[in-house]
């Protein structure tokens, strides 16, 4: 039986931890791009290295994926759909509006469940939907324009890993058969085959950079992708949904005071009150997966 210190400490530290890895994940990412290594590989390189100690570690429970093929297929497109989106976000765009545009995933979230799932809209979800909204709003509002709209690519890569990490938080909720171990091993095998297949489409050429920032590059995956990932699964599934929602946006506090620290992008005023409302809207849903008892 866990300790009472188990159950409590032990996961919160774990979900502050890897919120604080995924918050300044956009530092090493830019420096391995100064030194030739680009998003594309550099998202393919960590992650070939996270699946090679996967492979070595947990490899025995991939039989768990037969039980539901089409949700494993789910959960690997969707997952590398949201790291690789993700992580090019971050290199093209303004760090703290690019985390912000992707905390908008409860409202997407709250939509896959209303219209794919058949969960019945609360009033709490649906003042989620509303602050979500006007966040996002008052966000991507820029003078002279009609009707707000992502500026860039960055914005639309932000908002659309968003959209692809509410779709792999279902797909992970239905694929109850599939054991956690599996579930990891299948998301990381996802980022090899979008990473790859946009490597591909894009042309993207064998990058510039010396083998020993390639030798940098897997060794973080092996290590850092790694123990992030066993860190949030470790505190999700050994706390409350609403609790572990709530410490996981500490993510959004260390992207502010990095790239704060680390460089001089500027959010305006506008931008930090429509991020206010998207965190809001974040922890509304928190609250509305207390009430719900899930």
């Amino acid at each position: 039986m866990p300790s009472k210190h188990e159950t409590t400490v032990l996961p919160v530290l774990a979900l502050l931890f890897s919120a604080t890895i995924w918050g300044v994940m956009w530092y090493p990412l830019r420096l391995f791009e100064a030194r030739g290594l680009g998003g594309l590989w550099v998202t393919f390189i960590f992650f070939a290295a996270a699946t090679a100690v996967g492979m070595a570690l947990v490899s025995r429970h991939l039989g768990e994926l037969r039980r539901q093929p089409w949700i494993a297929l789910g959960i690997a497109l969707a997952s590398g759909w949201t790291n690789t989106s993700f992580n090019l976000a971050m290199l093209e765009g303004n760090v703290m509006r690019m985390l912000l545009l992707f905390y908008l995933s409860p409202l997407w979230a709250t939509l896959i469940g209303w219209g794919f799932m058949g969960e019945r809209l609360t009033l709490l979800s649906i003042l989620l939907l509303a602050v979500s909204v006007v966040g996002a709003l008052s966000m991507l509002w820029q003078p002279g324009m009609m009707l707000p709209w992502p500026t860039d690519r960055a914005d639309w890569l932000a908002i659309g890993s968003g959209m692809g990490f509410a779709v792999l938080n279902a797909l992970v909720r239905q694929g109850q058969r599939i054991g956690i171990p599996a579930k990891m091993l299948v998301s990381w095998w996802g980022v090899l085959l979008v990473a790859g297949a946009w490597i591909v489409t894009a042309g993207a050429p064998w990058p510039p950079a010396e083998p020993a920032v390639i030798a940098a590059a897997a060794l973080f995956g092996a290590v850092v992708i790694v123990v992030a990932t066993f860190s949030v699964q470790y505190g999700v599934i050994h706390m409350p949904v609403h609790r572990s929602a709530v410490i996981l946006l500490f993510e959004l506090v260390v992207g502010a005071l990095s790239a704060w620290l680390l460089t001089d992008e500027i959010i305006s005023l506008r931008e930090w009150l429509g991020g206010c409302l998207i965190v809001v809207a974040a922890l509304i849903s928190a609250r509305a997966h207390l009430r719900s008892g899930r």
